[in-house]
């Protein structure tokens, strides 16, 4: 692995450790929808261990996802590492301080965006190793909500140092916003939100479930709002210069942004259920609504990003071709959110509606093109830490 980059070094590397994280989550996600976990809102060692025991096509195939969720934590773990080391060296440079008083200023995001992915993959590897994990996990919650506040309050940090000091010197250069970059201090704060929503939808404390949902509406409401004015700028910016090309990847960012708060809605409408409207269900219509609003939005932002990439030439040159650009790791999320929440989509909006049933024919087509995402979003994760890091 290459290493002392100095002032070749970007914040944007952080982006090489989140990928593996998220995708460290994203084959999570077959347990925690396909294995059964009754009373309990994970599924945990207690319900996995014992399907294993089995010795069975099941018993292979989770250990098949136990070996790849395991080799992608260590691969996000071991890039973080780097990252940080590298991030160390990079701050005594005069390339820091130059990236500190222009718009990339705001890659700094990156590293916030990271920690936060850092303590859910900290929570999947607890789930799928620790033997009795949920019966101390409302010890647990509390620590959670202090790490992902912590997380929050450093990016918050970043940020309005980078937003008032943009206002202030009218530093902003506008030439230099056709694309949509702007948007990754939506990506961490989103990230910060879903984090704290979980507790809120896990907790059977309603002063933990009620801390949780506050915070994470406060990290939400930041989100939204940023949307709505980092879209509206970037794409102004686009409509008057042209995307740029090689920042063009930036036009997916909305995927793992919709992701993030769709599944924070989703954690909200569970702790109301259980926490403050003492339901034992939930509005299965409001939540197919949801899903399929989110998919819908994502998919117009997939195509749109898609075919302007394609017309660009971006795969043939950042992606397959030797052009070297640390951008392109912003490639790995979107494929993350995209398949994660397709299966939020076919399990929260059409299983738990009984429109599809589970393990039919009609529930594996529906969940194969999210599939079919995550293995490429795999394969291009690893072509691009060979090209980019090596």
């Amino acid at each position: 692995m290459i290493s002392n980059l100095k002032e070749q070094y970007s914040p944007l590397y952080f982006l090489a450790a989140l990928g593996p994280g998220g995708l460290a989550v994203s084959f999570y996600i077959y347990m925690y929808f396909m294995v059964p976990h009754p009373n309990t809102p994970m599924a945990t060692t207690d319900f996995i261990f014992p399907l294993i025991a089995q010795k069975s096509a099941i018993s292979a195939l989770l250990l098949l996802d136990y070996v790849i969720i395991l080799f992608l934590a260590f691969l996000h773990f071991r890039l973080l590492i780097w990252n940080i080391k590298e991030y160390g060296l990079f701050k005594q440079t005069q390339a820091f301080e130059q990236l500190k008083t222009g718009n990339q200023e705001v890659s700094l995001m990156a590293i916030p965006l990271t920690y936060a992915m850092t303590i859910n993959v900290c929570f999947v590897l607890g789930a799928i190793l620790v033997p009795g994990l949920w019966s101390v996990v409302e010890y647990l919650f509390p620590f959670a909500l202090a790490g992902f506040l912590a997380v929050g309050i450093y990016a918050m940090r970043l940020f309005l140092d980078y937003a008032i000091r943009i206002m202030v010197t009218k530093s902003f250069d506008f030439v230099q916003n056709n694309n949509l970059s702007q948007m990754i201090a939506i990506f961490a704060f989103s990230m910060v939100s879903v984090g704290l929503a979980a507790p809120g939808a896990m907790s059977h404390h309603k002063e933990v479930s009620a801390l949780g949902i506050f915070f994470s509406v406060f990290f939400s409401s930041v989100s939204i709002s940023l949307i709505i004015f980092k879209i509206t700028l970037g794409f102004k910016s686009i409509l008057e210069q042209g995307v740029s090309r090689e920042a063009s990847v930036s036009l997916w960012i909305m995927l793992p942004i919709l992701t993030l708060l769709g599944i924070t809605f989703v954690r909200y409408t569970y702790g109301f259920a259980h926490n403050f409207d003492n339901t034992d269900g939930v509005s299965k219509s409001w939540l197919f609504l949801l899903t399929s609003g989110v998919l819908s939005l994502q998919v117009m932002f997939g195509l749109l990003g898609f075919y302007t990439m394609q017309k660009l030439d971006y795969f043939n040159e950042f992606i397959h071709g030797s052009t070297k650009s640390v951008s392109s790791f912003a490639i790995i999320c979107p494929g993350v959110a995209f398949a994660v929440f397709g299966f939020f989509f076919v399990h929260q909006g059409l299983v738990l509606n009984d429109i599809i049933q589970q393990f039919s024919i009609a529930y594996f087509l529906t969940l194969t093109p999210f599939i079919l995402v995550q293995a490429k979003t795999v394969q291009l994760m690893l072509k691009l830490n060979r090209k980019m890091l090596q």
